[in-house]
């Protein structure tokens, strides 16, 4: 969201308690995010669990994350079940989804927001605000696989690789956690992040499936 985009949200919710989200965030921390659905079609998806981690500097603040499990959607069907093995019994205790956005804004504030697909997340983050809360997500976002694939474009244009946040850990020698979990998919990208920010590349000859067009 831009700085006129910021403005106008701010005029039109002038009295709203989220109005101090739309100032530029002047803090030095971030936010991992990912989130759980019954599909991968933005536009229908929704929410089953939701988690995000917080980042300082280098360090992946892991004594501040928050983990939120909703109340089960109509649309969870046994397709997406075998995704990320949330049954509906497994959410029976779950949050309504305005009480898991409402949580889950007072976690990350008005900081940036990394992830990897993160605008799969915020699409669908946006049409629960907009649907509980009358505004959409500001925050900045940092795609992580944006800037794994920036740092091989300078030592290596034109070529392709493999960008599924697993093949980017390998290379960047991260631990392997297992997927479909939406805190252990959080810290995964919050690792890439750290370690593409802070850290060396490690050597193109370890990249996989990497080749000239």
């Amino acid at each position: 969201m831009n700085i006129l985009q910021r403005l106008w949200w701010q005029y039109k919710l002038p009295n709203h308690p989220h109005h101090n989200l739309f100032d530029q965030y002047q803090g030095d921390e971030l936010v991992s995010i990912d989130c759980e659905t019954t599909s991968l079609d933005p536009n229908h998806a929704e929410i089953v669990s939701i988690a995000a981690i917080k980042i300082q500097h280098n360090r992946i603040l892991t004594s501040k994350t928050i983990h939120l499990k909703l109340t089960p959607p109509q649309s969870l069907t046994s397709d997406s079940i075998k995704i990320h093995h949330l049954r509906h019994q497994d959410l029976t205790h779950g949050l309504s989804e305005k009480e898991a956005i409402t949580q889950l804004i007072q976690f990350i504030g008005n900081r940036p927001i990394v992830g990897y697909h993160i605008r799969y997340d915020k699409k669908i983050l946006d049409r629960v605000c907009l649907r509980h809360l009358s505004h959409p997500l500001p925050n900045r976002l940092i795609e992580v696989s944006y800037l794994y694939h920036h740092k091989l474009e300078k030592l290596l244009p034109n070529a392709y690789y493999d960008l599924s946040i697993d093949a980017i850990s390998r290379h960047l020698d991260l631990p392997q956690a297992e997927r479909h979990d939406a805190l252990e998919d959080a810290i995964a990208a919050a690792l890439i992040y750290v370690r593409l920010t802070y850290g060396d590349f490690p050597d193109l000859p370890k990249i996989r499936n990497a080749h000239r067009y």
